[in-house]
């Protein structure tokens, strides 16, 4: 970790955006009642500029503040770390025998910031709601002021963290009577939450949350102001960072001592956990088109790409190695079925990918390039614009694949054009990351991103909840699946991932990269109860959903 002593940067770097250069300049302390100097805490909001107010948990262009500081969920799963989770919303739970009923006792006495009480009534619909609730979900019913009994169709042993720490707990009585396309596309512009902070603004530079002075943690957040930046560029923020006027950011910087060396945060902490992958569209029965629907050429790219040159050179040593199982490596090996690859090749073999293509009946053109049936092994690569890391990687994986025979053209978007691409199919290749689990077990990954039950058709938008990019739809996936929710039994959940590892390993939706360097960088100069190397109470990075709010719940301003 880096320790060294922050100083307040006197002037912004001159590349910044006018936009930028206002919502920074907006940065200061201001005097309590108690005569105690309170400063603003400034964050990096993310580059999807300019900001637009939305607050709603269910619509994909959410903002990082309402996942947590305003939103929150019934416990916290730590996953930057193990142990048991901590109770929020709620108090305790419990299973019964087969796993298929599960009673949830509440914390009594909260409040949602416009006054009214959170009961059982906002826990059932929270749960129970069309676009909230799980697929195999039978009913929810308050028995008492303080319980709540959820029974499922099925045993969801393996679903408890998404159950209880990944479902938004929303009031009934601004909620109800939403539709499902409005409970998706309300922008929900001043939120009501139980969280630590409420919305006090939002510009096209930035918006800024405050105290919630009713939360249920007495004396939390000490913290009284957060402001959220909108940035357009990974190199933008860094001159924030490094002039001192950003002091929390969750981003890829190459020189990471460099931040603090030139005046901003002391406090540095590097948590690799979530994949960095190619998305392909791989489905050809559900509408994607272009080489990459054939196994053959995943294969190939699979195995062309020198992942250790992209970690030296775009993560500069900062990612760690990935497991084509998708297990996160040290912390899920018990996991892995012996006789699948534990680790993705780190160097590049471009004759075993061609060999490959050749024995699926391709053949090189005067160009050097391979095709079947007339048609090239040519593919488009899209990374977000200013995500300098996933730029570089893309521009290497085009100049390695090259000499398997295979063509790829690196090109940037939007993020709106990213997102917009991803959810309705209408891409072949994109650089982006997985969500890792909140918990020592991939079951999470393997339901949300590999499962038929959570994609769509090319050309349909996948609803909120459903991440499965690639359109990727393999019976023995989804049978898998269900079996390893069903079981209590670790011996059925490790043949279930067995079979799913498998499965995944040869087919490649996802043609896995690296484990992406998660750097965090955070001013404990001026703010305490960070999470660090020495205790990693939460996953640190300040986009980070759920664990945001718990961690400014636990921050303090410096005397």
């Amino acid at each position: 970790m880096i320790r060294r002593r922050a100083r307040r940067g006197m002037a912004l770097a001159a590349a910044l955006t006018a936009v930028t250069l206002l919502a920074a300049g907006c940065s200061g302390a201001a005097e309590s009642e108690g005569g105690t100097v309170d400063r603003t805490l400034n964050v990096w909001a993310g580059s999807a500029t300019p900001i637009a107010a939305n607050f709603n948990p269910y619509a994909p262009t959410v903002l990082h503040g309402a996942l947590g500081p305003v939103y929150e969920t019934l416990f916290f799963f730590n996953k930057a770390g193990s142990g048991d989770p901590e109770p929020m919303l709620g108090e305790s739970f419990a299973w019964n025998e087969d796993g298929t009923v599960l009673t949830i006792t509440i914390r009594a006495g909260v409040k949602w910031s416009d006054g009214e009480d959170f009961t059982v009534d906002d826990v059932v619909y929270s749960l129970t709601n069309e676009v909230g609730k799980s697929p195999q979900l039978v009913s929810a019913e308050a028995t008492d002021e303080t319980t709540v009994v959820v029974t499922y169709d099925s045993p969801q042993f393996t679903n408890e963290s998404a159950i209880l720490g990944g479902a938004w707990m929303l009031p009934e009585h601004i909620w109800a009577d939403k539709s499902v396309e409005e409970a998706t596309t309300w922008a929900n512009e001043a939120p009501v939450g139980t969280g630590p902070y409420t919305v006090k603004s939002v510009s096209e530079a930035s918006y800024t949350l405050v105290a919630n002075e009713s939360y249920w943690q007495e004396g939390k957040p000490a913290v009284k102001e957060v402001r959220y930046l909108g940035i357009d560029a990974n190199a933008s923020a860094e001159d924030l960072l490094k002039s001192g006027d950003l002091d929390w950011a969750g981003m890829f910087v190459p020189d990471p001592e460099g931040v603090a060396a030139a005046g901003g945060p002391a406090g540095y902490v590097n948590t690799p956990q979530d994949p960095t992958v190619l998305y392909t569209c791989a489905n050809a029965d559900l509408g994607c088109e272009g080489p990459q629907t054939d196994v053959a050429v995943r294969q190939a790219l699979n195995v062309a790409i020198d992942r250790g040159t992209i970690n030296e050179k775009a993560f500069v040593g900062l990612a760690a190695t990935i497991s084509p199982t998708f297990a996160l490596l040290g912390r899920d090996d018990q996991w892995i079925a012996p006789d699948v690859e534990k680790e993705s090749p780190q160097t590049g073999d471009p004759e075993a990918a061609a060999a490959i293509l050749e024995e699926a009946g391709y053949t090189k053109d005067a160009d050097g390039v391979y095709e079947k049936d007339g048609v090239k092994v040519e593919l488009s690569l899209t990374s977000v614009e200013g995500w300098t890391d996933y730029n570089d990687a893309a521009k290497l994986i085009a100049e390695q694949v090259s000499a398997a025979g295979i063509k790829v053209t690196a090109t940037t978007a939007t993020w709106q054009e990213f997102s917009d691409s991803r959810v309705s199919g209408d891409f072949q290749l994109i650089m982006g990351g997985i969500i890792g689990t909140s918990v020592a077990d991939p079951f999470q990954i393997y339901r949300d991103w590999f499962s038929g039950e959570y994609t769509q058709p090319v050309g349909t938008e996948l609803e909120p909840g459903e991440w499965n990019f690639t359109r990727y739809s393999n019976p023995l996936v989804d049978a898998a699946v269900a079996e390893a929710a069903a079981a209590s039994d670790e011996q059925i959940k490790t043949d279930a991932y067995a079979e799913i590892q498998h499965e995944i390993t040869r087919d490649l939706p996802y043609i896995p990269l690296v484990i992406n360097a998660t750097q965090t960088f955070y001013n404990d100069t001026e703010f305490t109860g960070w999470p660090t190397d020495e205790d990693l109470y939460a996953f640190p990075p300040s986009w980070g959903s759920v664990s945001a709010g718990y961690i400014l719940a636990n921050l303090e301003p410096v005397e």
